[in-house]
């Protein structure tokens, strides 16, 4: 143990040691300087300072010296009670012009060091005083002052005072309009540190810094007394004298008035405490004296505001005189002071119902109506509710919410009440699913992920409904084409502007986003995230395009193209710029078919050709036998192939697919890599084929890649158009090569 302590004081030692270089506090390798010393001068007298474990005050010090050479000795060791092997400095301050600056010193000290912890230093001091400490960093700080006397002795003698009284005086010696005290005190010891005097008998002690003044007419008394630099106090002697008035024919008594204040209940009683000020003015001679008195006791000095703790009615009444002698007429002020209520410390208890026609999932059809309530059981009352939709911002609740974006919501709620107290949020979720009597909204993408993502970049902030019922990232428009990162930039400006602006989000959440929108690059050249666009809304890109079988696509003014809208029939929309070996698919579709129709559709991956084989009048089941299709299906009953299916093998259910409202944008991502399929939808894994085998329609032809349900590795893409009832559009095609 002894060396374990041992090494950790060497350690203090160096690292002070460090520390005290870097301030520049070290000097002489004795941590001590005294140029002024005479050489080989012995010194007159011995001062012995020593530290022990207390990192608050020295364990012995000196308060009093002879000025003249010294030896200064600084020890902190065993000897003198240090047993944790903490290093301790004695160090005079020399920056302070209030105290001596003569003697530099600066004495690091520890029990383990090459002295035993016990250094000396030759100082030579002179009259006044020094101030000392010790700092250690990361604990306390001990301190003192030496006092530095001429000649061999202690100074034990108290100041010498005087007091000397000035102004216009009367024949009867009287003071006329004021008297002015001016006080002095001398010390031939240790000096002079301060000369205090009080007014009258009873007034506090302050410190004297400039004549007193005194204009109040009327007997006074001004007491004083001196302090040396060792603590003599000198005896407290007074000067006595009389203000009178100047002559006047002031006749007119003061103006006076008075305020009440203090914290009121809805009666106007004060609780606990009520402030009387009283304010008094006089044109002629001046105000002299203000006096008061509460109920019915006796007249006392106004000097400050009046407190009254006392419970009950109560007046305080109040007078002014002036310096001519006119006193003013009495007046009073009434009110009453009251126990404060009792402390309401228990916050409001919230509830919640959530009302709306259901399905048999349990999910509320078109619409949820969330009922918020409160009580307050502590006393103070409800001031106020409030909820947030979807991780949003705590709004104030006026009355019930209504949620009608279809998907899952929770709403967080809470209340306070008058006396401060907040109650705990309390949640409530549920699922609002489509039922074809609330129109989609008109979001200009759809993205339901969980935070707003700009890009790839990721901000954190919660992709919650707008006050449009659009989330947050539909807004961005993250997947749009745009020309320059600089206009891109501003259209997320604006769509920012106006959500703080709505309290959607606050300035961090602001912040946030427009970050990640700046870190995108999105519009910058070259920064597609590696996916190329295969048809961008544009009549160009489209034209890259060929229709095959029945039916067709026609393009739209936003830059969408639908099926079945002008010829009707089964038929294929495919892309033969080229063939893709393993990729990932990215597109948008919406349901648009009418009425309570539903959309029909897919997604063909990996089809080897499309015209010259018997199949040649139905090119669709082409692309259905020798690729495959990834089906758009919605509808709950008809074919068993649902959204996200690989047609004819894999089947996945409306639960799996999770249906989003008619009319609402859906992400759909399709990524093949060697004969595994990924199906996204809404950035949400709905399935997952590996082409190993399965259900086929017909036997292979002799140059299909193999008997056993395996397809190409490489193949042609396409979009499957059903029927004018089945319509579907379909947006922004990017593809990237695996």
């Amino acid at each position: 143990m002894r060396v374990r302590r041992r090494r950790a004081g060497r350690l203090w030692t160096a690292l002070l040691a460090s520390l005290l270089m870097v301030l520049g506090l070290t000097s002489t390798s004795a941590f001590g300087r005294a140029e002024d010393a005479p050489s080989g001068a012995a010194a007159a007298q011995t001062l012995t300072w020593t530290a022990g474990d207390d990192i608050t005050k020295y364990t012995s010090a000196p308060v009093t010296a002879v000025a003249g050479p010294t030896t200064i000795v600084f020890e902190n060791s065993a000897a003198t009670g240090n047993t944790t092997g903490m290093p301790h400095t004695l160090t005079f301050v020399t920056s302070d012009p209030e105290f001596n600056n003569d003697v530099e010193l600066n004495i690091l000290a520890n029990p383990f060091d090459d002295q035993g912890g016990r250094h000396t230093a030759e100082v030579t001091l002179t009259p006044g005083r020094y101030f000392y400490h010790c700092t250690i960093p990361g604990h306390g700080s001990m301190q003192g002052i030496l006092v530095v006397t001429e000649g061999s002795g202690e100074d034990t003698t108290a100041p010498e005072t005087s007091a000397a009284v000035s102004g216009t005086q009367n024949s009867a010696g009287a003071y006329v309009g004021s008297a002015t005290v001016t006080l002095s005190a001398s010390d031939a010891g240790s000096g002079v540190d301060r000369i205090e005097y009080a007014v009258g008998d009873t007034g506090a002690w302050q410190p004297y810094t400039t004549p007193v003044v005194i204009d109040q007419v009327g007997s006074h008394k001004v007491r004083y007394r001196a302090v040396d630099k060792v603590g003599n106090t000198a005896v407290e002697k007074t000067a006595e004298f009389t203000v009178v008035a100047p002559p006047t024919d002031d006749t007119t008594a003061p103006e006076t008035s008075a305020t009440v204040t203090g914290e009121k209940n809805d009666q106007g009683e004060y609780l606990s405490m009520a402030t009387v000020t009283v304010s008094a003015s006089d044109t002629g001679s001046g105000v002299n004296t203000i006096e008061y008195a509460v109920d019915s006791g006796a007249w006392q000095p106004y000097t400050a505001p009046v407190m009254v703790h006392s419970l009950g009615a109560h007046q305080v009444r109040y007078r002014a005189t002036d310096k001519a002698g006119n006193t003013a007429a009495e007046k009073s002020v009434g009110f009453t002071v009251v126990e404060p209520p009792v402390s309401d410390t228990t916050p409001p208890v919230t509830g919640v119902t959530v009302d709306g026609t259901k399905n048999s999932d349990g999910a509320y059809v078109n619409s949820a109506k969330v009922t918020v309530s409160a009580t307050d059981e502590g006393g103070s009352g409800v001031a106020a509710i409030e909820y947030s939709l979807d991780a949003g911002p705590y709004l104030a609740y006026t009355a019930p919410v209504l949620v009608d974006r279809v998907g899952a919501h929770t709403v967080a709620y809470r209340a306070s009440d008058k006396a401060g107290n907040t109650s705990e949020p309390r949640t409530v979720s549920f699922t609002v699913a489509p039922g074809g009597g609330v129109p989609a909204p008109n979001c200009p993408e759809f993205d339901e992920r969980l935070t707003v993502i700009v890009g790839t970049v990721d901000s954190g902030v919660p992709n919650r409904v707008t006050n449009n019922r659009c989330r947050i990232n539909e807004l961005i428009e993250d997947e749009k084409e745009w020309t320059s990162h600089a206009l891109f930039l501003k259209h997320a400006r604006t769509v920012l502007d106006k959500l703080l602006k709505e309290g959607v989000i606050d300035q961090r959440e602001y912040n946030a986003i427009y970050k990640a929108a700046r870190q995108s690059g999105i519009g910058k050249p070259g920064q597609t995230d590696g996916y190329s666009k295969i048809f961008d809304g544009s009549q160009e890109s489209f034209a890259k395009w060929a229709q095959v079988g029945g039916g067709s696509f026609g393009l739209n003014a936003d830059g969408s193209i639908t099926s079945g809208t002008s010829v009707g029939g089964l038929g294929m929309l495919w892309f033969p710029q080229r063939k893709y070996g393993d990729f990932s698919l990215k597109l948008q579709w919406r349901d648009d078919a009418p009425g309570t129709g539903n959309a029909n559709s897919g997604v063909f991956v990996r089809f080897p050709w499309v015209h010259d084989h018997p199949e040649e009048s139905r090119p669709e089941w082409v692309a259905i036998k020798y690729g495959h299709e990834v089906q758009v299906l919605d509808r709950p009953d008809g074919d068993m192939y649902k959204t996200g299916s690989v047609y004819g093998f894999d089947r996945v259910g409306l639960a799996g697919a999770g249906v989003t409202q008619k009319g609402t944008w859906n992400d759909y991502e399709i990524r093949v890599v060697d004969q595994h399929y990924s199906v996204f939808r809404n950035g949400v894994l709905i399935n997952e084929f590996d082409n190993i085998g399965g259900q086929d329609f017909t036997p292979p032809r002799s140059d299909d890649p193999g008997t056993d349900g395996r397809r190409f590795a490489s193949g042609y893409v396409g979009l499957q158009v059903h029927g004018t009832t089945d319509v579907v559009s379909y947006r922004d095609i990017r593809i990237k090569e695996l």
